[in-house]
């Protein structure tokens, strides 16, 4: 229960923050890691506001992504991370229905550098990501990989991938 209401007073501050000069998004994902670390991660969007590439077969955009995670794992103790990214999305034309795919880099702070067996060597984290989905009416549903690592900066730098599946809204 704790773990809910953290993560609903922070999406109340990252909407706040982001969503004060235009229309904000709210997503939910649940996941594992191959370390058997289940993630719970709610984060908040605003879209770039520009199309790019425009053609009969869709378009290409993008939004910032910030969102915090929780990362409950079996061995050690709990984690916790704020990410902020820029994210570019290729949207197919559809009627009711507009297939995704996108791809993303930003950057993720940590409040351990141990996940699971996973040294990551430093709190300060690239995040990498890459996903594809459905957007439909204001919502969406998707699929997304996102991948942690410091890119070599401090060692032991073993990174650490999530796999998620996620809900997006807009109000």
């Amino acid at each position: 229960m704790n773990k809910i209401i953290s993560a609903a007073a922070l999406a109340s501050f990252c909407v706040a923050g982001i969503g004060v000069a235009q229309a904000a998004d709210v997503t939910f994902a649940l996941g594992r890691t191959g370390d058997s670390t289940t993630v719970y991660r709610i984060g908040t969007q605003a879209d770039f506001g520009s199309r790019w590439l425009e053609s009969s077969s869709g378009h290409l955009g993008g939004y910032w992504d910030a969102a915090y995670t929780y990362w409950e794992g079996d061995e050690t103790a709990a984690n916790h991370s704020l990410s902020f990214s820029p994210v570019f999305v290729y949207e197919f034309t559809g009627e009711k229905f507009r297939p995704y795919i996108e791809a993303g880099i930003g950057v993720a702070a940590f409040s351990s550098t141990e996940v699971e067996d996973n040294q990551l060597g430093s709190s300060f984290q690239f995040e990498d990501r890459l996903g594809f989905g459905v957007r439909f009416a204001d919502q969406e549903l998707g699929l997304r990989v996102i991948h942690y690592s410091n890119a070599g900066i401090r060692q032991p730098n073993d990174g650490v991938e999530t796999y998620t599946l996620h809900y997006r809204f807009r109000f």
